[in-house]
């Protein structure tokens, strides 16, 4: 497996990292065994960090990761996690009293006594994100955290957050078909040396082509509640994925491996995180750090995948306002 510094830090980090939101909420039934033997398979290939958030599952990921990492595996792992998104209508807590609370909590449900990496996962825009970023540091003074950083946070509040404490990683959706990033974020982070964190990189597997209507997503899955896989989305959505499996197809791959790889072709400043919580699919994205695509194409790629080429909203509309704060 190859690595990545993230960011100021001092930590290196397998090229992807895997999320682990669907493991435990979602997407589909959870399957804890074959999650827990999914991250051991992880950790036994390479790949070392781990993403989760005290608002997965409400705090059942935490847990699961913590139960997966006992017995000596916790030291080879790069443990990321979250607070502040308290739920579905709830506002986003950054007060410095609920930092200091969360932080407990997920230590406890993780089974560790430090944190690698502690995110903002919403921006309180009620509470001065130097006043979130100042209790976070005191974190890391106490020994509970080692590095910080900010989730779906917009570039004046990255700059106010950076000058309070140094930020390591700045974590956002980012895919082929969500590339808003590259114009609004990327500018920043490389000015100050952080490294982007991408979420959603195989477009919550879409870009795998495995899901071309609404019926190959399993029932209760929360997709159907985005507007990007709306009927009407998906319709228009499917007509880009050519250019991908023609590629896939060109280099004896797969399609996820071809969109991962395009990710990661975009600079070693980039940190895809893949979610899956099965091991064959986790197999599948690990080869991708193989796979090298030419400047051609990677142009042909682009040429499709433009800015806004994607139809329908990336959250479902009531979320949209609790994104890059």
């Amino acid at each position: 497996m190859k690595t990545r510094k993230l960011g100021n830090s001092d930590l290196d980090v397998s090229a992807i990292g895997l999320g682990c939101f669907g493991m435990s909420s979602g997407y589909g039934t959870p399957d804890d065994p074959e999650s827990i033997a999914t991250i051991h398979y992880a950790l036994d290939n390479g790949v070392n960090f781990f993403d989760t958030s005290d608002a997965y599952g409400a705090g059942k990921n935490e847990k699961l990761i913590g139960k997966a990492l006992k017995g000596g595996h916790r030291q080879r792992a790069v443990l990321a996690t979250k607070f502040g998104n308290m739920g579905r209508g709830v506002p986003p807590n950054g007060k410095p009293e609920h930092v200091f609370a969360a932080c407990e909590k997920s230590l406890a449900r993780l089974g560790t006594d430090v944190i690698d990496l502690y995110l903002v996962h919403r921006i309180d825009t009620k509470t001065p994100i130097e006043d979130t970023v100042g209790a976070m540091s005191r974190l890391v003074e106490q020994g509970k955290v080692r590095y910080i950083g900010l989730s779906e946070a917009s570039m004046d509040t990255l700059r106010r957050a950076h000058a309070t404490h140094p930020v390591s990683a700045l974590q956002t959706e980012y895919s082929l078909w969500t590339r808003d990033a590259e114009t609004e974020f990327f500018p920043t982070t490389r000015e100050l040396g952080i490294t982007y964190v991408a979420y959603a990189s195989l477009g919550r597997g879409f870009l795998t082509g495995q899901f071309l209507q609404p019926a190959d997503l399993p029932a209760g899955d929360r997709r159907h509640e985005h507007p990007r896989f709306f009927p009407e989305n998906m319709e228009k959505n499917k007509r880009l994925l050519g250019v991908l499996e023609d590629t896939a197809s060109a280099k004896g791959c797969t399609a996820a491996q071809v969109a991962l790889a395009w990710a990661l072709a975009q600079g070693d400043d980039i940190l895809p995180i893949p979610g899956t919580k099965k091991r064959k699919w986790l197999k599948d994205n690990i080869a991708a750090v193989d796979i090298s695509l030419s400047d051609d194409e990677c142009a042909k790629l682009e040429e499709v995948f433009v800015p806004g080429a994607t139809a329908g909203l990336r959250y479902p509309s009531k979320q949209m306002p609790s994104l890059v704060n």
